[in-house]
């Protein structure tokens, strides 16, 4: 069987699947139905989270450390738990991420990676990955500085796949299989642009929002 490859994860992404790994590493295409999403316009960062914003603890950075993300993303959550995040699919991401379309939003204190997350930006469409986290809030400030890039530069649609807890507390709902595709149809056409730049002023003009 040929290996993941940059190209096929372009080719699933724009048709609305995606992979995941299974414990023995073989890869299986997802293609929920309901679809998790988060509506851009809608989040708003908990209450709790501000003063960690207004105190600006963490560093942010983009695309510095993608594959040490991906790796950290990539640990099992407990020692009963498995990863979905394969030596494969963290080589065919990687490649992606060298084609500018994967991307990474990173968390540092000391110059010490302690949080972030990895998706995948094609037209106006940010598909979330997974995100880590070392200390408290470091993944919650890497998802609101994402949210903020993502307003900025005009995304229409932030895809997270599965609903769960986690991405409960950050807004996400379920859609139709066919309501999400009929979304995804017409952000793809339109183009946005994941970019570092103004991001410094970025970060500035809305800290604590």
């Amino acid at each position: 069987m040929n290996k993941l490859t940059a190209d096929d994860l372009i080719y699933g992404y724009i048709n609305g699947i995606f992979p995941m790994a299974d414990a023995d590493g073989t890869l299986y295409w997802y293609s929920p139905d309901p679809r998790a999403i988060i509506p851009l316009d809608t989040y708003k960062p908990a209450k709790s989270l501000r003063p960690t914003l207004n105190k600006r603890l963490f560093d942010i950075r983009i695309n510095t450390d993608f594959e040490q993300v991906m790796r950290y993303c990539a640990v099992p959550r407990s020692e009963d738990d498995s990863t979905w995040i394969s030596e494969e699919i963290i080589n065919a991401y990687t490649e992606l991420h060298r084609m500018g379309l994967a991307h990474s939003v990173e968390t540092y204190i000391d110059n010490q990676l302690v949080g972030g997350l990895y998706g995948v930006a094609i037209g106006s469409v940010f598909f979330g990955e997974s995100m880590f986290h070392h200390v408290p809030n470091a993944s919650k400030v890497a998802f609101h500085h994402l949210i903020l890039i993502l307003r900025e530069q005009q995304f229409q649609l932030l895809d997270t796949q599965f609903i769960n807890d986690n991405v409960k507390r950050y807004g996400a709902i379920d859609i139709s299989k066919r309501d999400y595709t009929n979304l995804l149809k017409k952000a793809l056409r339109r183009k946005a642009r994941f970019t570092e730049a103004a991001i410094e002023h970025l970060f500035k003009s809305h800290a604590g929002d």
